[in-house]
């Protein structure tokens, strides 16, 4: 070990604050956010928020529960959240599409655990990114019981961060649906999107900010709205309207439409001896849709291939249920359009 030189002075011993990291700030973020995970909790959460793990009780009503997991981020949306300081509705966007993930498969979301990363905390942002992803689990009848909040400075630019998400659900086996039981003659519904929600974004800043050179808050005639407003509409959740197509045993198959569009979600639910024969003038396409379309000049199945179009769930629905099926929607409410039918094939989508 070298010999201190008397001469000169000492070097201010090193903090890891002073390197970026302000560990009280953290400790303070989490004493704020702690309620809001809280007030989602079930009678089946054990302990408390703050452990090495979540904890949660599995109702011993199922006779062969099968857990289904999903994983995923908001992606390149945060960038406009952060243009327009919008942070409680990305929480919405996060665990909304977690949700949609596994109810397709006929599961109950049972809770949520997500992951914010930033380069320097700011409690108030923090605190509203969780509010919305608290607000959402209630809606969804799921617990948020924890997550990780990091601090990586140098990593991320100031103001900005990255939320990602982690659900965990149950289905009993018997009630699993995996789209095995789809066969030709199947009617395939659609079911509205409410916007982009959250995939496309990266195509869809560029139109909007690069090349028409649109300011968030600008209104845009052919959208009949502020162009920051139409990018960040909420992702929906589809839970409920699942449900009703699972209680009575109406759905044969149910496909999430996210990144990938139709093209490539659709597919993931057919068996390999069927294709889904999709027409495109069966559902109103959303303005939106159009105006990127037009803004980028892009060909009909890129725009399919990159966007939902305006369908965010499409079920298979067997022919001999469907009149029963659409009088029940029709009685809840739920709009929904007929876009295809599915066909002998080989297991991808038939656009006419």
């Amino acid at each position: 070990m070298p010999t201190p030189d008397p001469s000169k002075p000492a070097a201010a011993p090193a903090t890891y604050s002073a390197a970026g990291v302000d560990i009280s700030a953290g400790d303070r973020v989490r004493q704020r956010i702690k309620y809001l995970a809280q007030r989602t909790f079930t009678r089946n959460v054990l302990g408390e928020i703050g452990g090495f793990g979540g904890l949660f009780r599995l109702d011993g009503k199922y006779e062969e529960p099968v857990l289904v997991s999903s994983a995923d981020g908001v992606g390149t949306k945060l960038k406009l959240a952060f243009q327009l300081g919008i942070h409680h509705t990305v929480g919405a966007d996060l665990v909304n599409h977690c949700v949609n993930d596994i109810a397709v498969q006929g599961a109950t979301p049972l809770f949520f655990l997500d992951y914010l990363a930033t380069g320097r905390l700011d409690g108030e942002i923090a605190e509203k990114v969780v509010s919305g992803l608290s607000d959402a689990c209630r809606a969804n009848g799921c617990a948020l019981i924890g997550g990780e909040t990091a601090q990586m400075p140098g990593f991320y630019a100031d103001g900005e961060y990255d939320l990602a998400g982690f659900i965990v659900g149950v289905v009993e086996r018997s009630k699993l649906i995996t789209g095995a039981k789809i066969r030709p003659g199947d009617i395939l519904l659609g079911f509205p999107s409410t916007g982009l929600h959250t995939n496309g974004y990266s195509l869809a800043r560029r139109l909007f900010f690069d090349v028409a050179k649109y300011k968030p808050d600008q209104y845009v005639n052919a959208l009949k709205e502020k162009a920051g407003a139409a990018l960040m509409k909420t992702h929906r959740s589809y839970l409920s309207l699942i449900k009703k197509l699972t209680a009575s045993d109406y759905s044969s198959g149910m496909a999430h439409i996210t990144g990938g569009g139709i093209t490539a979600n659709l597919p993931r639910i057919l068996p390999k001896s069927v294709s889904a024969h999709v027409e495109l003038a069966s559902w109103p396409v959303l303005p939106i849709f159009e105006h990127l379309q037009q803004l980028g000049n892009i060909q009909q199945d890129e725009m399919l291939r990159t966007f939902n179009m305006g369908i965010g769930l499409i079920a298979a629905i067997p022919a001999d249920r469907f009149k029963r099926c659409k009088s029940m929607l029709d009685r809840a409410g739920e709009k929904c359009f007929v876009i295809g039918r599915i066909i002998k094939g080989e297991r991808k989508v038939i656009y006419a």
